[in-house]
């Protein structure tokens, strides 16, 4: 391995030096090599497999220099066989990190300022219409669409948005937290945890609509309200908003904003019809950064800079969600949830049809702390959960509904909710903030989903 080293370093060297080349000061380098260096940990393959990667990111896993130096490294490390090892992929953790860079940038664009003074301009700062409107569209793309890790990139904004209207760092994080946990809890058509939950006890996938859009309606309409009543006792006035006329957007801010339209809706295609998960997500983030640099012309240093100010913003908050993802992990492995649902389904033998039918929603509700993860949490206690269900008299639609109201329920308060984490990380709110400002909020909605799922028995759903 040493003379492939001695090569590697070499190799390396001398692409520095083709760099120092065009430089003119040691503080533009500083700003300038990060910049080139840290998307080639992605792009090479250093934390994460090449495989599938979408094609543009490809042409730039090829460009990357750092990319051969890797593949010769390992190769002769595993003798130019397959290595035994299996890859680690990135996750949660590694993209919020790189949503915090892209963020970075696009601040340093002044686009969004300039977009959020427009939309204070048309809604002349009433929070009160703006809220709900912003609430509805972000927990139906949840419930319909189940979109969730996309919407971290919003949550910055949506931050910015709030100190605009005179308001906290937890409204703005809170308007999209909210209205998409809510989205999660009722599911409607949500392909996540239908597709997994309701084929294991026997139904159609995407039955029940009408029973889980009715709570949809129901709890959001409560979750607007919850949010505004904080609006109201934190002594917000709409008229002291400053909203004066915005002025109009340069033609840089128009393609800036082009851009970002753009890369959501290829977020939201790649994510549900290309099954892009957290790495094609984290490097797609990594390409609209320097998307955003390029058409908003910022110089390279200053560019550079800002991904790495916004990095820097996010690191201890990506290692709590990291940390999240472990205890799942080591629950999991070591086989201790086995014992936990077994011993949790007890309570719910021997019992009224909607006596159990709630139990079930508090197991899942407990289960959940252990594993937040939606499918994994459908994979394991659905085949259990399922069966007793049956046999107390409780059918397969309200087992279903059960498990979709005790996952979303316990993940709006949940500590071991890497997304929930994520959320507030990247709004920099503490999470003994968010859980005394949204337990009065989970408390409402328990009470409504065990009179819910009561009721579905009772009539039959």
């Amino acid at each position: 391995m040493v003379p492939v080293t001695d090569a590697v370093a070499a190799y390396g060297a001398a692409f520095g030096l083709l760099i120092l080349s065009n430089i003119s000061s040691q503080r533009t380098a500083n700003q300038i090599f990060p910049f080139v260096m840290l998307p080639q940990f992605f792009l090479a393959g250093v934390f994460n497999p090449l495989q599938n990667l979408p094609w543009f990111l490809d042409v730039l896993s090829r460009i990357a220099p750092m990319r051969y130096a890797v593949d010769l490294v390992r190769n002769v490390y595993y003798g130019f066989a397959p290595s035994p090892v299996p890859a680690v992929t990135a996750g949660p953790a590694e993209n919020l990190v790189v949503i915090g860079g892209m963020f970075g940038v696009l601040q340093e664009s002044g686009q969004l300022h300039a977009g959020i003074a427009r939309v204070l301009a048309g809604t002349r700062g009433n929070v009160y219409l703006l809220a709900p409107i912003l609430m509805v569209v972000i927990s139906a793309g949840s419930t319909f669409l189940g979109l969730i890790s996309e919407y971290l990139v919003i949550i910055q904004l949506m931050v910015v948005l709030a100190e605009r209207l005179g308001l906290d760092a937890l409204f703005g994080t809170a308007v999209v937290a909210i209205a998409a946990k809510i989205g999660y809890m009722t599911s409607v058509t949500n392909p996540l945890p239908l597709v997994i939950a309701q084929p294991i006890v026997g139904l159609p996938v995407f039955s029940g609509v009408t029973f889980r859009l009715v709570t949809w309606i129901v709890y959001l309409a409560v979750g607007i309200g919850f949010l505004l009543l904080y609006v109201r006792r934190s002594g917000y006035r709409a008229d002291r908003v400053a909203h004066g006329p915005a002025a109009p957007l340069s033609g840089r801010h128009l393609a800036v904003m082009s851009l970002l339209i753009a890369a959501i809706g290829v977020i939201v295609y790649g994510a549900g019809r290309l099954q892009w998960g957290n790495l094609e997500l984290g490097a797609f983030y990594i390409f609209v950064a320097f998307a955003i640099a390029v058409t908003a012309r910022l110089p390279a240093g200053t560019a550079a800079t800002a991904f790495l100010t916004g990095i820097r913003a996010m690191v201890l908050a990506a290692l709590l969600v990291g940390l999240a993802r472990a205890v799942e992990l080591i629950l999991r492995d070591g086989l201790v949830l086995d014992t936990i649902i077994y011993a949790l389904s007890r309570a719910a033998q021997g019992r009224h049809p909607a006596i159990v039918a709630q139990v079930m929603v508090l197991i899942q509700m407990a289960i959940d702390i252990l594993i937040p993860s939606t499918s994994g949490q459908a994979a394991v206690t659905m085949p259990i959960l399922g069966p007793i269900g049956h046999l107390a008299g409780v059918g397969p639609q309200v087992s279903g509904s059960a498990f979709i109201f005790g996952n979303g329920l316990s993940n709006t308060i949940t500590p071991t909710s890497g997304m929930l984490l994520a959320y507030l990380a990247t709004g920099r709110v503490p999470y003994g903030t968010w859980v005394r400002f949204v337990y009065p909020l989970v408390l409402v909605l328990a009470a409504l989903s065990l009179a819910a799922i009561a009721a579905a028995v009772l009539v039959g759903v």
